[in-house]
């Protein structure tokens, strides 16, 4: 273990009244701060926010507690809390742990002989599941859903921060995004970042959603689209939850366009030092992919 995770370790023993044997960062991702947590006779998986950031937004790990344990509490699959705390005592930081989940990664549970779209249609079901909890039963229940508006907004401000290089039609998205938006339906359960790379399966099923860290309430297609990310096609994915196709298009273009502005403003992250990752600079041309592909959905 590194000093790091040694302290991390000692600490969090404390917290849990609990020998905690071993701390190991998770090496799958991109987050930087999740371990593997070696308990006796069990393993768990913590959860920690960024040194020295502000308890809010991704960073905010209580609320990830929270939503976690609500919808835990709901029978649906998503880890268990073993243990959180608000105040500061892990590192200097709150923390989350949560149980340790018996399942494969995507590529493992389609290298088992798992078919993709019946992954996607487990991942559907699920999502169902999700979406039909009361918001008051979510954990996030007293937050004020995310509009529209709201949502071209928060991906245009990461945009504006990416490489101008890679985003100079970006606005032009963007734009089309607020013309052509639809009427939006009940509030829902939104994970943000509900594609396969966030879930574990087990026997051709989804075990567990994880990293709930951009979870909020907002519209039930913002997270069908994301699953049409790798490995199956929208038009599948579209056919099994039965959006409606126009909606549907327009979901799909904004998706493009938050993943072109995350990608982009963790790659101008990583290139002035603040959150070191050289995977984002093999991304330059999947954020230009992106912008072009939203403009030729709405298009």
């Amino acid at each position: 273990m590194t000093e790091a995770e040694e302290r991390i370790r000692k600490d969090l023993g404390a917290q849990i009244k609990e020998e905690v044997r071993e701390v190991r960062a998770i090496p799958e991702g991109h987050s930087g701060f999740t371990y593997w947590v070696a308990l006796d006779g069990r393993r768990g998986v913590l959860r920690l926010p960024p040194p020295g950031a502000r308890i809010a937004g991704p960073a905010d790990i209580p609320r990830q507690a929270r939503i976690m344990a609500a919808l835990h509490a709901e029978g649906l699959p998503v880890p268990a809390v073993v243990a959180s705390s608000d105040d500061t005592v892990v590192d200097g930081r709150p923390f989350v742990l949560m149980e340790a989940i018996k399942g494969e990664r995507v590529e493992q549970a389609i290298e088992a002989g798992s078919n993709p779209l019946q992954l996607a249609a487990s991942a559907v079901d699920v999502l169902r599941r999700f979406q039909a909890l009361p918001p008051e039963r979510t954990g996030i229940g007293g937050e004020d859903p995310m509009s529209l508006d709201g949502e071209v907004s928060r991906w245009t401000w990461l945009m504006d921060r990416a490489p101008a290089e890679l985003t100079r039609q970006a606005p032009r998205l963007a734009q089309l995004l607020v013309e052509r938006q639809p009427p939006p339906g009940p509030p829902v359960l939104v994970h943000g970042d509900y594609h396969f790379g966030n879930m574990l399966f087990d026997a051709g099923r989804v075990a567990a959603v994880v990293d709930w860290e951009i979870a909020q309430l907002g519209q039930p297609l913002l997270d069908l689209c994301c699953i049409s990310l790798s490995h199956v096609s929208a038009d599948d994915v579209r056919e099994m939850y039965g959006a409606d196709p126009r909606d549907y298009r327009w979901y799909l273009a904004l998706t493009s366009y938050k993943y072109a502005a995350i990608f982009g403003y963790n790659l101008m992250l990583h290139r002035r030092g603040k959150r070191p990752d050289p995977s984002y600079e093999q991304r330059t041309d999947t954020i230009l992919v992106f912008i072009d592909r939203g403009i030729g959905v709405l298009g």
